[in-house]
């Protein structure tokens, strides 16, 4: 089954190499520290308390930040508005995942995303109307991440980004070509495209409100489900839902 990546950029001002070059630095700060204080760490996770550290960070700035202006978006825009927003941002990742697709040698969902984006960029009016899944053009999202996982690389061990969020060291190397082939980054005008950026980053959160509102009342460990969902959700990306079972690690006994 196909889903959306949700690997999505929350950056300031400055050019995009300036940024990811201030998101690495951190994640290598984060590395130098990473002599493990938590007992018997996951294996996909070495570095989780860390991890941990910078999770709690983002954690605390959603809950300040970025969820309350979610939620007031959703509350003063209206439906038709939010989507419209949606699908504009759709379309440009679609764009992308043409790229992404067509490197994977993925014929279907290339021809796939390259005629969504000819659709809505024309018929669709710049990509505010989905006038392709209306056809029945279904979304094939792809990022350079998941083009290097089809390829064969493996994910490597599991980070967290500032601002950023879950990833692994893979779809990391793979950030700085994934903010270049995102076109809002292409815009010049610096205020246009920060806002551009900004208003993306609202709309995605908004989005997933009632999603959070589940984690929140499900997990007792919101940190480890969340870390388990994100790296099984991108193990099947990579492998179109039928990923091979996982080797089981057995621990020496005592």
């Amino acid at each position: 089954m196909k889903t959306r990546t949700f690997d999505r950029a929350v950056y300031g001002s400055g050019t995009w190499p300036h940024r990811v070059a201030t998101g690495l630095l951190l994640l290598l700060l984060g590395l130098l520290q990473a002599c493990a204080t938590v007992s018997k760490p996951d294996p996909r996770d070495p570095l989780e308390s860390v991890n941990r550290s910078i999770f709690s960070f983002n954690d605390a700035v959603d809950r300040a930040v970025l969820k309350p202006v979610a939620v007031a978006y959703q509350e003063v825009a209206p439906n038709w508005v939010r989507k419209g927003v949606g699908n504009f941002f759709n379309n440009l990742e679609d764009a992308w995942s043409v790229v992404n697709n067509a490197l994977q040698l993925r014929g279907q969902e290339t021809g796939d995303s390259l005629a969504r984006v000819l659709v809505n960029s024309t018929v669709g009016l710049l990509g505010l109307v989905d006038v392709a899944s209306d056809l029945n053009l279904e979304r094939h999202t792809a990022n350079f991440g998941l083009t290097l996982g089809r390829w064969g690389v493996g994910p490597g061990p599991f980070v967290v980004l500032p601002l950023l969020g879950p990833s692994t060291l893979r779809d990391t190397a793979a950030l700085p070509l994934d903010l270049r082939g995102d076109l809002v980054n292409s815009i010049d005008d610096t205020a246009s495209r920060n806002g551009a950026t900004v208003l993306n980053v609202v709309s995605q959160r908004a989005r997933y409100l009632s999603a959070g509102a589940l984690v929140e009342e499900a997990a007792l460990d919101k940190y480890s489900f969340i870390r388990d969902a994100f790296l099984q959700r991108r193990r099947n990306l990579v492998y179109d839902g039928n990923p091979p079972e996982e080797e089981e690690t057995v621990e020496p006994a005592q």
